[in-house]
């Protein structure tokens, strides 16, 4: 029997805007635009809970996300929201 085991990485990045909903989420939040540390801006749009669409992590506020590899431009593939850092 063959156990294949695909990488779970996690980092950090900065909310910078929200993207609105569609659909099941009209009104409420659809995704996060983040950057991460390195300047690199992408959306965050799955791991989230309805309670935390409908009352989104703050703008300037870090959020950790998994991921399991990086395109060649840099993004995060199959990102997904963790967690809020809590503040220091």
């Amino acid at each position: 029997m063959l156990l294949k085991l695909k990488p779970q990485l996690d980092a950090e990045a900065k909310v910078i805007a929200y993207v609105p909903g569609k659909g099941k989420y009209q009104g409420k939040m659809g995704a996060l635009l983040v950057e991460t540390l390195d300047g690199i801006q992408f959306k965050l749009g799955t791991g989230f809970t309805d309670a935390e669409r409908a009352h989104p992590p703050p703008i300037g506020s870090l959020v950790t996300y998994t991921y399991r590899d990086v395109t060649k431009n840099g993004k995060p593939k199959f990102a997904s929201f963790l967690r809020v850092r809590p503040p220091e």
